[in-house]
């Protein structure tokens, strides 16, 4: 069996190097145009050829999503930004609209495309007509079923890859194409400015009855009519390998560092424990469970993979995340007598206990010793984020290990 690719999100420079450094085989980016994140922090263009030189000097490959669905007034925006990725050279772009495929293929036709989930890629034809085109490799849309995954493979040239969501955030729409957002608030999802108005709480209003909120269900608190589960497929990497999957991708270019940090570390560990000894892999099933809850979610679904979601797939009574860890930062650097910094994300406190994400599915529960402020003042908490801290803990960190605690 081939060993999938595990391919990670990340919004900003900092959290790509937590990707790499915590187990990725490929990092996905977006850059500051055409990608359908508009809200993350994204790459500028130095962003983008130092994240490559990075990734390329750790063995790990680096997408470019340029997956919007493109409007006139996008085209020569376009070409001109393909042009700029032509001299980067990374390992694929993401696309979804055609006629963004296109331009790629005239002004960059070296850089392999990818298509995004966005294109709808449900049915073995879909893949065929991309392969004709070139493409090397498509992203399932998430609608489809291991059964189907399992055909579409058998259906295809064996070099052709199939890319599929496993874990991360679900879309109420279609393959991800949802007008709600550009309808309630003005701003477009398939641009990438989604608000998520899926996750906003419902009530139905009668006609001649403005003012009187019924609810869809019969709850004083009405009902989160569209809120979807979070995917995750941690305890079914057997059956995704048997459906010819190449690529595990997971959801989350908006996401934290620490969530990257856990993601990341406990699905490399799952996928390279499955492939050195099937039985431990099935032994350590309630540990990666355990592992991955320890970021910020909404619960656990397996999407559409074994059957279409039912009522159970949805959160009808709040948009409230699980959140059993808090973020606290990222080593920055780590001095002689054993100190180090971080720039604070979450407010602690000296005697607090918090646990040190090393890579490597490493982790190590100690206490903070003490803290000093940016002027070297010991001090007993730091309450702003943003602030460089120095710690001293039980142990000493590396750099770029990721500091979290217990969240409440």
């Amino acid at each position: 069996m081939k060993k999938p690719e595990l391919l990670i999100p990340a919004g900003s420079p900092e959290v790509l190097k937590t990707a790499v450094r915590f187990g990725a085989d490929a990092v996905y980016i977006g850059g500051e145009l055409f990608s359908l994140r508009a809200k993350a922090h994204n790459f500028s263009m130095d962003d983008i050829r130092e994240g490559i030189a990075y990734c390329h000097e750790h063995g790990c490959k680096l997408y470019i999503t340029a997956n919007i669905t493109a409007h006139n007034y996008h085209l020569e925006g376009v070409r001109t930004y393909f042009k700029e990725l032509s001299q980067l050279k990374p390992d694929a772009l993401i696309i979804s609209d055609p006629g963004v495929f296109r331009i790629a293929r005239e002004v960059c036709p070296e850089i392999p495309v990818h298509i995004s989930t966005q294109a709808n890629n449900v049915n073995k034809e879909t893949f065929l007509f991309w392969n004709a085109l070139g493409v090397p490799r498509v992203v399932c849309g998430r609608e489809l079923s291991l059964k189907e995954i399992s055909e579409i493979r058998a259906a295809i040239p064996a070099d052709m890859e199939i890319e599929a969501f496993v874990h991360g955030a679900m879309c109420i729409s279609y393959s991800g194409r949802c007008l709600l957002s550009n309808y309630m608030t003005g701003r477009d999802a398939n641009l990438g400015a989604c608000t998520h108005p899926c996750r906003w709480k419902y009530a139905l209003v009668e006609e001649k009855r403005p003012g009187e909120y019924f609810p869809v269900e019969e709850n004083a608190d009405g009902t989160y009519i569209f809120n979807s589960k979070d995917l995750c497929m941690i305890g079914h990497i057997p059956e995704l390998v048997s459906a010819g999957i190449d690529s595990l991708k997971i959801e989350g270019r908006m996401k934290t560092a620490l969530y990257v940090a856990v993601v990341a570390s406990t699905y490399r560990k799952a996928i390279d424990d499955y492939f050195e000894d099937p039985k431990r892999y099935m032994d350590n099933i309630a540990m990666y469970e355990e592992a991955i809850s320890q970021c910020t979610y909404r619960n656990y679904t397996t999407g559409f993979f074994f059957d279409k979601p039912g009522t159970d797939a949805q959160i009808y009574d709040n948009n409230v995340y699980e959140k059993n860890a808090v973020y606290l930062g990222i080593v920055g650097s780590v001095g002689e007598d054993g100190t180090f910094f971080i720039e604070q994300r979450n407010k602690f406190c000296v005697g607090d206990t918090i646990t040190i994400m090393s890579p490597g599915f490493v982790q190590h529960t100690v206490k903070v010793l003490s803290m000093y402020n940016e002027e070297g003042e010991p001090v007993e908490s730091c309450p702003h984020p943003k602030k460089q801290i120095k710690l001293r803990t039980e142990v000493i960190p590396k750099v770029g290990d990721v500091l979290r605690m217990k969240g409440e």
